[in-house]
């Protein structure tokens, strides 16, 4: 592991990680409007038609001064850290490398499977400071210390339902964002997520299963994130919803993470750490 002295009266220098999408440009242009921070890298694939411009010119901003690169590791050698909202695959390499500098990573990145989210604790644990989160969104991890307290309070008489919407360009479902919700409500009535959740119906289901999570995923449009949790009782009804109308939602609560996690030790956090709701 390389050995960073971070000056913490200094901005924070990040990489932003996909900059040619639509999340990345988000992040560029957060990452420009706020304080304490900076864009101290861009990085796309090799091959892909922004390298070498300008990322300010790339999230249509004035010039950066930061050409975009496919060389993450030179990159993070100048920076603090790096912002990742890419794949599940792709998140573990990075993770790799930030343990190996001893940077910040933050990860939005959505679809891990069970196997490949245990790797990343472990990964932190080598030398990287990871905030993960199914959702960067402030509101949305606040929505989950709601569905949880609101899961500990209503016994099983009331069902739990989480309904989700997104464009029709995401390829994961449920959303990371459905699950965390999910997982929120399961801690609240003291259950396994895995072992309880009904992830689609079709056909003759028979009866709900009391104590159950179910999951309905919708797909269409330009939608960024719309999701609401059901608890249903008999002859009453109470829905806890979040809709997310801008990106920006996503890389503000980013960028807050790598501020809040600047002066922290080595360890893999959650945005309920940001957040101190943990």
């Amino acid at each position: 592991m390389v050995a960073t002295a971070r000056d913490e009266t200094s901005p924070m220098g990040l990489v932003v990680i996909g900059a040619e999408g639509r999340m990345g440009r988000a992040l560029i242009s957060a990452l420009s409007d706020s304080e304490g921070v900076y864009v101290a890298g861009a990085i796309e694939r090799s091959g892909a038609a922004s390298l070498g411009m300008d990322a300010g010119t790339l999230a249509g901003l004035q010039p950066l001064g930061v050409a975009v690169s496919d060389d993450l590791e030179a990159a993070l050698m100048k920076a603090d850290g790096l912002i990742d909202f890419t794949a599940p695959s792709a998140t573990l390499e990075f993770a790799q490398l930030a343990a190996r500098l001893g940077k910040v990573h933050i990860i939005g990145t959505t679809g891990f499977d069970t196997e490949q989210e245990a790797q990343l604790p472990v990964l932190a644990a080598k030398g990287a400071i990871m905030v993960k989160s199914g959702n960067m969104s402030l509101g949305v991890n606040l929505l989950g210390k709601l569905v949880e307290q609101a899961a500990r309070s209503l016994d099983d008489d009331f069902d739990i339902e989480v309904v989700e919407m997104h464009h029709k360009h995401k390829v994961d479902a449920p959303s990371g964002t459905a699950l965390l919700l999910g997982e929120s409500a399961a801690v609240g009535r003291d259950i396994d997520l895995r072992a309880n959740a009904v992830m689609s119906r079709e056909g003759i289901t028979g009866a709900r299963e009391r104590g159950s999570i179910g999951f309905a995923t919708l797909r269409g449009g330009s939608v960024i994130g719309e999701h609401s949790v059901i608890l249903a009782g008999e002859g009453e009804r109470i829905e806890l919803t979040h809709k997310a109308q801008d990106r920006s939602v996503f890389a503000r609560g980013a960028v807050k993470a790598a501020l809040w996690a600047k002066d922290k030790s080595i360890g893999y956090y959650s945005m309920m750490d940001v957040l101190g709701l943990s």
